[in-house]
């Protein structure tokens, strides 16, 4: 499955060839965010599903992250600490914040998939 699944949260997770996987937010995340100018990434190790994880702040707000699921972080993209208007160039790729090895890889399927998604961002524009 190299397809995003998401929460309602606007948070996308990748799971890659190698078993981990990745985590980032949405497009319509950092819009809403406006220009990020921090990012506090999170520790190394396990963590709880809901749990916040990172911090965001930007030139609107600051914004917590939470743990999609459960599982252990294995990596942190470092890059982000010197760059992190990379989040808003490219939310979708080089801005991700985190991978991590799930404690049950099932709990992809319980997420949104694309189509579901796009219903969601449709019901938050007409409400």
């Amino acid at each position: 499955m190299s397809e995003l699944r998401f929460t309602s949260e606007h948070e996308w997770l990748r799971l890659d060839s190698d078993g981990l996987v990745t985590v980032g937010i949405t497009a319509y995340a950092q819009e809403a965010l406006g220009d990020v100018v921090f990012v506090q990434l999170p520790e190394l190790g396990a963590h709880a599903a809901g749990a916040e994880v990172a911090v965001l702040e930007s030139v609107k707000a600051a914004s917590s992250i939470a743990m999609p699921v459960d599982g252990e972080v294995v990596e942190v993209n470092g890059a982000l600490e010197d760059a992190p208007e990379t989040v808003n160039a490219e939310p979708l790729g080089a801005g991700w914040f985190f991978r991590l090895r799930l404690a049950d890889n099932a709990v992809l399927s319980t997420l949104l998939d694309q189509a579901a998604y796009d219903r969601l961002l449709k019901a938050n524009d007409d409400a």
